[in-house]
């Protein structure tokens, strides 16, 4: 079930650079027509200068609204900018959302604009996948506005260049002998076992799951990207007996 409503759409600060923009569109249910009502709508960017506000209690350009009776839904915020990363790169701009439909698979993604020269050499950003969230900017001045539909999926694939960065070996934090090794085969993430290896299903949030366990059990793999660049594999495990257990690797 969906949390009790708290919502917060008019992000804009008084005295806080940026220009003003209005994100808005339609959640819709799996068939693109029929609109979904109280989907949750949740959206964080960085400020004018390219800084997430992560520390403060204001949490800053953080918001979340609900869909209405016909699918509506909109935040006042201003644009965010391109920023360093590090290493030479530079990130372009852009809006974070994540989707919360009942029934359907959480949406996490990541808005881009039209003409961001930094578009081509970001990873994410000129992906195949990530053509139709590069979006047009209309209006001027305090009436800018950028449109964004949604129709909910009960399955979304995960994208192939965002399997490409957790590619390769990972070792246990607790016992450094133990190490799993993952690889790409037809765009799906697999990991190699003794005679071949498994293939592994995206389920959202960042999770592949062993869809080959019987039933009333269960293996899950959570990737988390750190801000340096270190990738930390969550392993989420239920085998026979009810044994349960989590254990964490990280990429060498």
């Amino acid at each position: 079930m969906l949390q009790a409503r708290q919502s917060r759409n008019n992000l804009v600060i008084n005295g806080e650079k940026g220009e003003l923009v209005e994100l808005l569109g339609k959640i819709k249910h799996q068939d693109c027509i029929t609109p979904y009502k109280n989907a949750k709508v949740e959206l964080w960017h960085c400020d004018g200068s390219g800084v997430y506000d992560n520390l403060s209690p204001e949490f800053k350009y953080r918001g979340t609204t609900f869909s209405d009776e016909k699918g509506n839904y909109s935040f006042q915020t201003v644009l965010p900018v391109s920023y360093n990363v590090g290493n030479g790169q530079i990130r372009p701009a852009h809006f974070h959302m994540m989707i919360t439909a009942e029934g359907y698979q959480h949406l996490v993604t990541q808005l881009y604009f039209n003409g961001d020269k930094y578009i081509e050499k970001d990873a994410y950003a000129n992906s195949e996948f990530a053509k139709r969230r590069i979006l047009a900017v209309s209006g001027s001045g305090k009436s800018m506005k950028v449109h964004y539909d949604v129709s909910m999926a009960k399955l979304i694939p995960a994208d192939p260049s965002a399997i490409d960065k957790l590619l390769g070996i990972y070792v246990n934090k607790a016992d450094k002998v133990k190490n799993k090794e993952f690889f790409k085969r037809n765009n799906s993430l697999w990991l190699k076992n003794e005679v071949f290896g498994e293939e592994y299903r995206y389920i959202g949030n960042n999770t592949f799951e062993y869809a080959g366990m019987p039933k009333g059990m269960s293996e899950t793999y959570t990737f988390e990207i750190s801000g340096s660049g270190a990738i930390k594999c969550t392993i989420n495990y239920v085998y026979e007996n009810n044994e349960k257990g989590t254990s964490e690797y990280w990429k060498v």
